[in-house]
């Protein structure tokens, strides 16, 4: 005997929840299995409770300097046991919602391991459950790199990080991408001594190459150490050897380095979406696959935005400059200073750069607070192909940083 449904899905991150949401809501009876906790990486051990100690880190931050703004505070201090307990209550918090979500949605959820037999059967604690469609959503584990493998004491993942009560006097992070950038600049505002080690030329190497060089000023001005073109060779206790002849000292290492798919064997005929799928390992990419592979709504891959958190946000979507020719684009660049809104909020540091082709944005890249709502209004605008001209016409409030999108226009 075996359990008959219209959508199978394995994997109950952004991904697996959303298409089960999704196909819930257009009908069809959903099975949906998790052998760890609904929300995958992302709500558990990514972006929610990652952003959530973030704004921690920098809450404390901006205390530090409330002198400056008539407001005065006795014995600053934290206690990060608290923060952590924060974080678990957010996420806890987020996760209790989304399960009530499926349950009012009607998606049979299996929390066990389960195997895909074929593309239409799934086998779990020993039943089958034969579906007219089956998706995989399996989610995504860190790299380790050869000879500095997890011991999850001293040489750390993305989740070993975030189960830390105490935090260590100094650490080695070993990658820039979103990941180290961001434990970069939250253990920094903590008071850490952070030092970042990047194998390629420039720290957050996919960004284009101006929004680099802030970001290593940005390391500069908050004290961060970082090393480019380098890698480690090797450890010795406490000690890390540097390929180019460095030694440095750290009570921890983090290895942020990038993701892996969590798969062994794909399946004829099964449906891959989010990290499982090696494409771009994002949540909001993951949602949008799902959506598109239930509902048949499109989007566009190459207009995907990136977001890195933290204040001021650094985001990009389109081409990078160093994708263009010379002399086939123009370019405006505005300095975030430039903006009132900017001075309201003491934090003036950033920049607004927007890059056109034939009279159509076709990049854009930000530093700025807000970086992440900014960066959807020119989405937006490069997906409709609407012209400078166009975009001119549009009233945009005062005092914001949006605003600093609409004086871009004028240098065109």
């Amino acid at each position: 005997m075996f359990e008959q449904y219209d959508v199978g899905i394995i994997g109950a991150g952004p991904a697996g929840y959303t298409a089960a949401l999704h196909a819930a809501a257009c009908g069809l009876t959903v099975v949906m299995f998790e052998k760890d906790m609904i929300g995958g990486v992302c709500l558990n051990r990514g972006c929610i409770p990652t952003k959530t100690i973030l704004h921690s880190a920098e809450l404390f931050k901006e205390m530090k300097s409330a002198q400056e703004l008539g407001i005065y505070t006795e014995k600053l201090d934290y206690d990060f046991s608290k923060i952590i307990e924060h974080k678990n209550k957010t996420v806890n918090k987020l996760r209790k919602g989304l399960e009530l979500a499926l349950k009012n949605a009607k998606v049979k959820v299996v929390n066990t391991e389960a195997e895909l037999l074929d593309k239409n059967t799934i086998k779990a604690d020993g039943a089958i459950y034969k579906c007219v469609k089956t998706i995989v959503a399996t989610g995504s584990e860190a790299k380790s790199l050869k000879g500095l493998e997890f011991d999850h004491k001293f040489i750390l993942n993305s989740d070993d990080i975030l189960n830390m009560t105490e935090l260590p006097e100094n650490i080695l992070i070993i990658g820039s991408g979103a990941i180290g950038v961001e434990w970069a600049r939250i253990l920094a505002a903590f008071g850490v001594e952070v030092t970042v080690v990047e194998a390629a030329e420039r720290i957050l190497p996919l960004a284009d190459t101006e929004i680099s060089k802030r970001i290593e000023r940005i390391f500069k001005s908050e004290k961060i150490n970082f090393y480019t073109s380098v890698t480690v060779e090797k450890t010795h206790g406490e000690k890390i050897y540097l390929s180019d002849g460095k030694e440095l000292l750290a009570k921890k290492i983090l290895v942020a380095v990038g993701r892996k798919p969590c798969i062994n064997k794909k399946i004829d005929g099964a449906i891959y979406i989010g990290d499982v799928g090696g494409e771009i390992q994002l949540a909001h990419f993951a949602i949008k696959q799902a959506i598109a592979e239930v509902r048949g709504i499109p989007f566009n891959k190459s207009l995907v935005p990136s977001v890195v958190y933290g204040c001021p946000e650094i985001a990009w979507v389109g081409l990078r400059e160093q994708d263009l020719e010379d002399g086939s684009y123009q370019k405006s660049t505005l300095l975030v200073s430039a903006l009132g809104k900017s001075h309201c909020d003491n934090c003036t540091d950033g920049i607004i750069k927007i890059l056109v082709q034939d009279n159509k944005i076709v990049g854009a890249h930000i530093i700025s607070k807000e970086a992440s709502a900014l960066i959807q209004q020119i989405t937006m605008a490069i997906q409709n192909k609407i012209a400078v001209e166009k975009l001119r016409e549009i009233c945009f409030a005062h005092p914001t940083y949006s605003e600093g999108i609409f004086e871009s226009l004028f240098k065109f």
